[in-house]
């Protein structure tokens, strides 16, 4: 069984870069076909997929966040992280990491979707002076 766990301030000031980890058990962050995203919810808003990270290392972005977000992994800590620059108030979400296997065709489009397998409970950020 997949598990993933955030990790991160909980408050961060405008302009400031938003930094998150996601701590991954179960499997390894490299084994084939896993696929490794960071999605949030703003409050009183539904859940926005930011970007991710796939078993490879090949890296994607959500068009509407433009250049902010900056996703990595560490594998030998078998973790992912996001940073997202230049934070303002409307950043304020609960963050999540997520994570699907996916072979063959579909799996970018999968993506930006309700199809995840596991999820980490999520963590609030604030973005606050």
């Amino acid at each position: 069984q997949v598990q993933l766990q955030e990790s991160g301030p909980g408050l961060v000031k405008p302009s400031q870069t938003l930094s998150l980890t996601c701590t991954v058990s179960g499997a390894s962050i490299t084994t084939n076909f896993y696929y490794w995203s960071w999605i949030r919810q703003p409050p009183g808003k539904g859940l926005e997929w930011m970007g991710a990270i796939d078993y490879s290392g090949s890296i994607y972005y959500s068009p509407s966040l433009k250049s902010r977000p900056s996703i990595s992994r560490d594998t030998s800590k078998n973790q992912f992280t996001l940073q997202l620059r230049s934070g303002t108030p409307e950043d304020t979400a609960i963050y999540y990491c997520a994570s699907f296997k996916c072979a063959g065709h579909g799996c970018y489009s999968r993506l930006n979707s309700d199809g995840y397998d596991y999820w980490g409970q999520g963590t609030q950020v604030t973005v606050s002076s």
